[in-house]
């Protein structure tokens, strides 16, 4: 195992109460994998991904739980040694290049200044950044551009760019399509799963829109306000989706080839600082508007997030013993 989370929780401590964003998570990633993350916004998805690298930001707090990568916790390592994990074994590309990217400096002065940083010759650095952005399909003259002057799918390249520049183990991709057009979408799928074929990265990926998890992954978890929901392989999860709202976030998928009605989910995500008791989806879950024998059981008690088939979990009442009608 690549990296194995186990109980991770993450509050948000605000003048309007404790924000319980992630709660008791567990997952793992196995070496050339593609995971991705799935769920509404605010579901906490984002907050799993940047925990791993420690980066959760203020006012927010990593409460319990190991970050484990090839055995050792991270969440244990001092800044130092964090320094040296972050962008060399583990490298995140960001929602939006422009937050990430120093808008005052070239770009290849920071694609250099990143390799610079891990103690990688001036001269060596400049060398790789050309090979860098070749392997991005972008020209070399882009190296002496401001992130300004380039468009939005260019400045998601050269994130990936300085992402890859020490063929980490694992990558961590927090929803980088999500203000792309879909042409330049899929050209940056194809550059991530590049990375993953030609290196044997490993691809946390992180998104709103489960039909690009289908196309992509090798698994997928489905989070719901802090929650993991549900785990497993693509084939799993399509073929034998097993909690209402896996099933809600599939059925709300449009299908070009067919004449399936498209589902809205009824309702709103909760306040997580005051999550519902019981299963966090059930004021909006049809199996417990629809079963009596449910009532007192899904709005009380959490659910166990059990292994229900080989590689497939899932936390829902309906196969962990909870009454059926």
């Amino acid at each position: 195992m690549l990296l194995d989370v186990k109980n991770l929780s993450i509050y948000y401590y605000t003048l309007a109460g404790t924000v319980r964003a992630v709660e008791n998570v567990t997952f793992g990633i196995e070496k050339k994998e593609w995971v991705t993350f799935v769920g509404e916004s605010g579901s906490g998805k984002s907050t799993v991904a940047h925990a791993i690298l420690n980066l959760v930001p203020s006012p927010g707090k990593i409460v319990r739980g190991e970050v484990l990568f090839e055995g050792r916790d991270l969440l244990k390592l001092t800044k130092e040694e964090m320094k040296n994990i972050r962008g060399k074994e583990i490298s995140m590309v960001f929602q939006d290049p422009m937050t990430s990217l120093d808008p005052l400096r070239k770009v290849g002065d920071q694609i250099v200044e990143a390799m610079s940083e891990h103690g990688v010759d001036e001269k060596e650095a400049w060398k790789k950044a050309k090979e860098l952005l070749k392997r991005v399909n972008l020209p070399e003259d882009r190296l002496g551009y401001y992130p300004h002057q380039l468009s939005g799918g260019q400045r998601q390249r050269i994130s990936i760019a300085i992402a890859m520049a020490f063929e980490p183990k694992l990558l961590i991709a927090d929803e980088p399509t999500t203000a792309l057009d879909v042409i330049v979408q899929d050209s940056i799928m194809d550059l991530i799963d590049k990375l993953k074929e030609e290196e044997g990265t490993s691809i946390m990926f992180v998104t709103h829109d489960i039909s690009l998890a289908v196309e992509r992954s090798d698994k997928i978890a489905v989070m719901y306000a802090g929650k993991l929901m549900e785990f497993g392989s693509v084939d799993q999860i399509t073929e034998n989706p097993l909690h209402p709202y896996t099933k809600a976030l599939l059925s709300s998928v449009p299908d070009l080839w067919s004449e399936k009605n498209i589902k809205a989910i009824p309702g709103y995500p909760p306040d997580l600082r005051t999550p519902p008791t019981g299963c966090r989806f059930h004021p909006r879950c049809p199996l417990f508007r629809d079963r009596a024998s449910l009532k007192g059981v899904c709005d009380a008690v959490e659910p166990a997030f059990i292994e229900y088939e080989k590689g497939h979990y899932v936390a829902c009442h309906t196969y962990g013993g909870a009454p059926n009608e």
